[in-house]
């Protein structure tokens, strides 16, 4: 019995190097940039390593102390989330546009999976890290401060970050969604959102929406946190079990658009007018809410911006250049049609 030849087999330096007619050594100086070789010698080992389709171990080269990392580890909650996509986006093209990789973690909003993202991703020597979030577990937090390399955390502002941190105040933008629908004439509100462990600034959200409610006299009568993604359908059923409650609401913020989405279907399915009936507001804005026939009202949060403020903190920190260590990109609240205006009128 023959073996099958693997046509996918990795070609490695000593075939690039028996190619070009030269030692082992002399075929790596040149991949370093070392020199030592004359240019014919280079420009052969060069010519054999475009034939031979050969990709030198960037990783291996880290290790052994030769080159700078250019990896960059960025950590997100989840890819479905539309949200984190545009942020990873903007990081991402960033850090290519100065020769840097991402090398992406998923935490599916646990502090678990970040504790072990971290302490694998640090194994391989990255030049940086861009975490979502403010919170860490203890020996993550350790870890990152033992990590002696520039840190950024984003998305839930954090004044006291263990190195840079860039994103916004959740509690305020949350306070400022709940004191418009009061203004509005709302009184009697409810939430529909998920619950997680990590990650989740929408917890603080939420938290400055009870506020501004409560001190504008109103209530915020039903809390819905859902033990699911923060999408469309979730959105739509936890609609639906709001307000089979028999809770007296007139209104319904959302923790996304995706979710507020879901339920705007759910409520113009059951015959309700929005916003005569009922108010509906999400948040974050995304692409979704102005293309509705019912301007969505939101709040939005430019999320690319945010990314590429995150990308731009790390590489001026590896440059050596001088760097704030917080940066707020603010948020815009977006009327929108779904709520009633201030007057009251729909």
């Amino acid at each position: 019995m023959h073996d099958v030849p693997n046509k996918n087999k990795k070609i490695s330096l000593t075939q690039v190097a028996s190619a070009a007619g030269v030692s082992k050594m002399t075929a790596s100086r040149v991949l370093r940039g070392e020199g030592g070789y004359s240019e014919k010698t280079r420009k052969l080992v060069m010519e054999k390593v475009d034939q031979l389709g050969y990709l030198p171990n960037r990783l291996a080269a880290v290790f052994a102390g030769d080159k700078t990392s250019t990896f960059v580890g960025v950590s997100i909650p989840e890819l479905g989330n539309e949200v984190f996509s545009q942020v990873l986006e903007g990081i991402d093209r960033k850090l290519g546009t100065f020769g840097h990789q991402t090398v992406l973690g998923l935490t599916q909003h646990t502090a678990e999976e970040e504790e072990t993202w971290i302490s694998t991703v640090l194994s391989w020597q990255p030049a940086g890290l861009i975490l979502t979030g403010r919170l860490h577990s203890p020996r993550a937090t350790e870890l990152l401060r033992n990590a002696g390399i520039p840190i950024v955390e984003i998305w839930d502002l954090n004044s006291s970050p263990i190195d840079m941190s860039v994103g916004i105040n959740h509690f305020d933008a949350g306070f400022d969604m709940g004191r418009y629908l009061v203004q509005c004439g709302y009184r009697n509100l409810g939430y529909v959102g998920t619950s997680h462990d990590i990650a989740n600034a929408a917890t603080t959200r939420l938290a400055g929406f009870c506020k501004a409610i409560e001190s504008g006299g109103g209530q915020v009568t039903k809390q819905l946190c859902l033990h699911d993604s923060a999408s469309y359908y979730p959105g739509f059923y936890g609609t639906e079990q709001l307000l089979a409650s028999g809770t007296d609401i007139d209104a319904i913020f959302y923790q996304n658009d995706a979710m507020a989405f879901g339920g705007l279907q759910f409520c113009t399915g059951k015959g309700l007018c929005v916003p005569g009936d009922i108010g509906i507001a999400g948040w974050g804005d995304l692409p979704i809410a102005s293309v509705l026939a019912k301007r969505m009202t939101s709040m939005h949060v430019p999320h690319l911006k945010l990314g590429q403020a995150a990308a731009e903190m790390m590489i001026a920190r590896l440059s050596g250049e001088p760097v704030g260590d917080v940066r707020d990109i603010g948020f815009k609240l977006i009327p929108g049609s779904t709520v009633r205006n201030l007057a009251g009128l729909s």
